[in-house]
């Protein structure tokens, strides 16, 4: 816990992508009760915010986590309904389809 809390920049990314345990809510204010107005903190997640504190367990904790990662923080992006991530993958299939379809399997990178 003592090296989360003193990296210069610590990156919590996709939050709520996997089960976390019943001491999440708890662990996490702690790193960020300790980080607070002493490092830098940068998370991600694809869950609404109004729903960290079901998905933590804790909607106290939640609550008291966010006051201190926005009273000097900043949102930097809010994105609804588009993976940039999938249209890759959309458009890596569509070329790779496209390239077996005309019978030429060359290396393009």
């Amino acid at each position: 816990m003592e090296l989360l809390a003193t990296v210069p920049l610590l990156i919590i990314d996709d939050l709520g992508m996997r089960k976390l345990p019943s001491t999440a809510a708890e662990d996490l204010l702690e790193i960020v009760m300790r980080r607070y107005e002493r490092a830098s903190t940068l998370m991600t997640s694809n869950r609404p915010v109004e729903d960290w504190g079901k998905l933590l367990g804790d909607s106290a904790a939640v609550s008291a986590m966010l006051d201190r990662l926005l009273h000097h923080g900043h949102v930097l992006a809010r994105l609804r309904g588009f993976d940039g991530r999938k249209k890759n993958i959309a458009c890596a299939s569509d070329w790779i389809a496209s390239d077996e379809v005309s019978g030429s399997r060359r290396n393009r990178l």
